[in-house]
């Protein structure tokens, strides 16, 4: 086994392959070597395409090459020395056996004129498949290209669809006219709702109010424009709040705006009002203090009337007074005479606050109150004192004054 060129392609090949890989064309049984030049050829050509000379044999197949020139030389001799005759006699040639060595192969070898309808079909042969070959590599290319640009196509459509950009979906219908028309109803549809996010965008910019802004985001909770609108929003509410200044406004901005640009200077607003402003929450858990102490001194109910005293008080004018004083006090309101006793608040109280600590606050109350004393033998006397007391962050009374006003 030899390797050789194809003699149709040039194709390095075994010349015991059936045909040539490349090809297609047949190889093993179908070619022969020129004795001459040694060019590899199709055994169906007459003469070699190299050195234009016949063979020795026509037929010998390629195994036959290492035979020597002068080998197929003797045989061409003796197949032209001699020639039969027409009785059957087989006889010489006139001088050819003595110059049968001294002949060219071209002038010895003549090709039988049978040869000749085989070579043209084998050529026709080769060129069918050769253009067989050709079209499916065609097709195959073709097939690959299209593949290519369909899947271009797709990548394209998709990264469009997603965008919020009308320049890319702009860009991809001028580059893929021929892209399938549903995709380009769907970019078209698609850039025509951004061209419409965009109109109502500047409506919303043009109004400047909070409402346009919300009604914006309300139809397009995805836009791009999404945190300049919040943004807008915000300065907005926090323009509103400064104009008002109220723990409730700046209370209402903290709980819309949890993540606002303002909500620290909010905070710090908030904190400021508080430390100086009592809420109607505050002046209620003062004025329900008062109430249930002087209602325990009228019932006489030691628990509750020093369940809202702090463990150490400043109770008229004695320094640390416990518990137990101020139920000694009680208990001295009512002497040997005293039928009934009854106080009562008018409840305008006048409350100041102050910051003792972060966000920790104490209150100082003045109000008055009147106190009905029913005695057994006397009539009703009635009494007004003015309190003075301070409750601390815990809404502990931690101290009290009680001065007697008379009239």
């Amino acid at each position: 086994m030899a390797i050789i060129k194809c003699p149709e392609c040039g194709h390095q090949t075994s010349d015991k392959a059936p045909v040539c890989p490349n090809c297609g064309v047949e190889i093993a049984g179908k070619i022969i070597k020129c004795p001459y030049c040694g060019e590899i050829y199709l055994i169906g050509e007459i003469v070699c395409p190299h050195c234009h000379k016949s063979p020795s044999n026509g037929n010998n197949p390629i195994e036959n090459d290492n035979q020597s020139l002068v080998e197929q030389n003797s045989t061409n001799v003796e197949r032209n020395s001699y020639l039969t005759s027409d009785n059957g006699i087989i006889v010489p040639t006139k001088d050819e056996s003595s110059n049968s060595l001294n002949t060219t192969p071209q002038e010895q070898y003549t090709t039988p004129n049978d040869n000749t309808p085989k070579a043209r079909k084998n050529n026709r042969t080769t060129l069918i498949v050769s253009l067989i070959i050709a079209v499916l590599a065609l097709g195959v290319c073709f097939y690959f290209y299209n593949r290519a640009q369909n899947e271009k196509e797709m990548e394209e459509y998709n990264f469009a669809l997603s965008s919020e950009d009308p320049t890319i979906l702009q860009e991809y219908l001028n580059n893929f006219k021929d892209a399938p028309q549903e995709h380009i109803d769907s970019i078209k549809a698609h850039l025509q709702r951004l061209e419409q996010l965009d109109q109502d965008w500047t409506n919303a910019i043009v109004s400047g109010s909070k409402s346009a802004l919300m009604d914006y985001l309300s139809k397009h909770p995805d836009s791009p424009h999404k945190q300049e609108a919040m943004d807008k929003i915000d300065s907005i509410d926090w323009a509103q709040c400064l104009k008002l200044n109220t723990s409730e406004a700046y209370q209402m901005y903290m709980a819309d705006h949890s993540d606002g640009n303002h909500y620290e200077e909010a905070q710090i607003a908030l904190k400021k009002i508080k430390a100086n402003t009592v809420s109607m929450e505050e002046r209620q858990a003062i004025s329900n203090l008062f109430h249930n102490f002087f209602v325990s001194i009228n019932e006489r109910d030691e628990v509750n009337l020093v369940s809202n005293i702090n463990d150490n008080i400043n109770f008229l004018g004695k320094q640390n007074a416990t518990k137990q004083d101020i139920i000694y006090f009680m208990n001295r309101l009512y002497k040997q005479d005293v039928q009934n006793m009854v106080w009562s608040i008018s409840g305008d109280y006048n409350i100041q606050k102050k910051e003792i600590g972060d966000e920790q606050y104490e209150y100082i109350v003045n109000f008055m109150a009147n106190q009905k004393v029913e005695k057994v033998d006397e009539p009703s006397a009635n009494y007004k004192y003015k309190i003075n007391a301070r409750i601390n962050p815990d809404g502990k009374m931690t101290e009290m004054s009680m001065t007697r006003i008379n009239e």
